[in-house]
Parts: structure tokens; C-alpha cells; sequence
């Protein structure tokens, strides 16, 4: 079972040294309550807010969301150039994406969802963090949709 929760090796396939298994889990409790806790603080567990934001009549998401943009950008081009390695093991490496076919239609089958009810999946489990359990419809349905994903890329 710790297997299936603790990461064992990077998302390149190196193996992850030096890090024990407390140490990835605190690493990952820590940035789970934090980005909770900044989808709070800014909004976005509201669904109502996000609707008003994608119809452009409530802008104010856009600087939560260029801010997000600007400091991963920051912390990608940085990270490898001020530390040798990770800090929980592994290895900085470049991953090549591909734009195909799979990729666009869920793309687009996200966008129609997040669309339709202003709810993806971060927001709304930190949305059910701060007690508002009607998220739970959109949990389900972004799990039925994962579900679905991989019954149909197993074939």
C-alpha cells in the first residue's frame, strides 16, 4: 500500500534517494495544505467566482491565476540552476510533451466541465476542506471521468 502513495522514483524514472518516506509525506502534506489554503484565500473554491471570472465579468482570478503562472515560472528556471538535485532525491530532468490526440480531447473535455460548473479538481477538494460538501458532485463526476480515462487508455 505504501508503495501506491509514497513515490518511489521521479516522474523521468530515477529512483528517489535520500528521501524517506515521512519526508515525502510531510514534503506533500505541507504543499497540500498551502495550496488549499491559497485556493481559499483567493476564491476559487467558489464556484460562482470562477463562472464570473470565465465569462469575463469578474477579473479578478486572472492575477491569482498570473501570479500561480509567474512563480512556478520562476521556480522551474531557478530550481536547477541553484540546486544540484531535488530535495527529496532524483534528478531535474526535461520532459518532452506531445500534442496528440488523447491530450486535445481531454483538454477540451476539461475546459466544457470547468465551463459548465466554474469546478476543477483542486478547488474542489479544497473546497470540501472548507465544508462546502455540495463539491462532492463535481469530485465524483472529475473521478468517473478519470475512471473513465483509464479504462479506455488500457485498450
Amino acid at each position: 500500500m505504501a508503495s501506491t502513495i509514497i513515490p518511489t522514483v521521479t516522474r523521468d524514472g530515477a529512483p528517489i534517494a535520500n528521501a524517506t518516506p515521512r519526508a515525502v509525506q510531510a514534503a506533500a502534506l505541507t504543499a497540500g495544505v498551502l495550496f488549499g489554503f491559497g485556493l481559499a484565500l483567493s476564491t476559487m473554491i467558489r464556484p460562482e467566482i470562477v463562472l464570473g471570472f470565465l465569462r469575463f465579468t469578474d477579473l479578478g482570478l486572472m492575477l491569482v491565476m498570473g501570479g500561480g503562472v509567474l512563480v512556478a515560472m520562476v521556480a522551474y528556471q531557478l530550481a536547477p540552476r541553484l540546486l544540484t538535485r531535488p530535495l527529496l532525491g532524483g534528478a531535474f530532468a526535461r520532459r518532452t510533451a506531445v500534442l496528440d490526440r488523447p491530450t486535445v480531447a481531454g483538454a477540451a473535455i476539461f475546459g466544457i466541465g470547468w465551463g459548465l460548473c466554474g469546478v476543477c479538481p483542486g478547488p474542489a477538494i479544497a473546497g470540501l476542506g472548507a465544508g462546502s460538501w455540495e463539491l462532492g458532485w463535481a469530485i465524483a463526476g472529475i473521478a468517473l471521468g478519470a475512471l473513465a480515462q483509464g479504462l479506455t487508455t488500457r485498450r
